[in-house]
């Protein structure tokens, strides 16, 4: 079985066209992180006052460091297990990806609403801290939004649907009730992800036909 699927992958990395769509769907990553860094450091540095929320002001809190930060490790560990076992994949998602970090970029440097009082402390040495999250950049959560974002993608798949869906919805659950993130930031991740997963179907129509074969 495993001879049968690396004879079945080997010649998709053989086609040159391929291989350059890859590479430039990392290039695009890549900028979307730098992106990301610049306008999540802005948003942390220009916070104003916290916010009352429905939902946050009567949830009780919990530390959700480990879901927060080891759990989402967990999630991308699995992508990419993923997209080794999908190749044809990589293309697409990668650019969905980056495409949903760029559209989350311009978000949070339009709105600095300070972090809700009394949430998760998180640590200081996690690879994820000022690196890919500030504190500032609220909304929307891409820890909701970017499982969301894979459940889409592989919707036909109804195995990987099931999961991306459920680590969703948990990782949603964490991040209010470790009050990391305010319920508008939770439930517009759903709304706004669909949106970014339309465009990307349309803006990456080569790569998305690529992906269905």
């Amino acid at each position: 079985m495993i001879k049968s699927f690396f004879e079945n992958n080997r010649g998709v990395w053989r086609d040159g066209e391929f291989v350059l769509s890859v590479a430039l769907s990392v290039l695009f990553l890549f900028f979307s992180f730098v992106i990301n860094f610049f306008a999540g450091s802005y948003a942390n540095s220009s916070q104003s006052n916290f916010v009352s929320d429905l939902l946050l002001d009567h949830l009780p809190f919990y530390n959700m460091n480990i879901v927060f930060f080891e759990g989402f490790f967990l999630f991308l560990m699995l992508t990419i297990l993923v997209l080794a076992y999908k190749p044809k994949s990589i293309p697409f998602v990668l650019k969905s990806m980056a495409l949903f970090i760029l559209i989350r970029a311009i978000f949070i440097t339009l709105t600095h609403i300070k972090d809700y009082p009394n949430q998760a402390f998180l640590e200081a040495d996690s690879i994820f801290k000022d690196v890919f999250t500030f504190g500032g950049d609220l909304f929307f959560s891409a820890h909701t939004g970017m499982p969301f974002l894979l459940a889409l993608v592989f919707w036909k798949d109804k195995g990987l649907r099931i999961v991306f869906l459920i680590t969703s919805l948990f990782f949603g659950a964490s991040v209010l009730l470790g009050h990391l993130h305010y319920s508008i930031d939770v439930f517009g991740a759903y709304f706004i992800t669909y949106s970014i997963y339309e465009i990307a179907r349309k803006f990456f129509a080569k790569d998305y036909v690529l992906f269905l074969k």
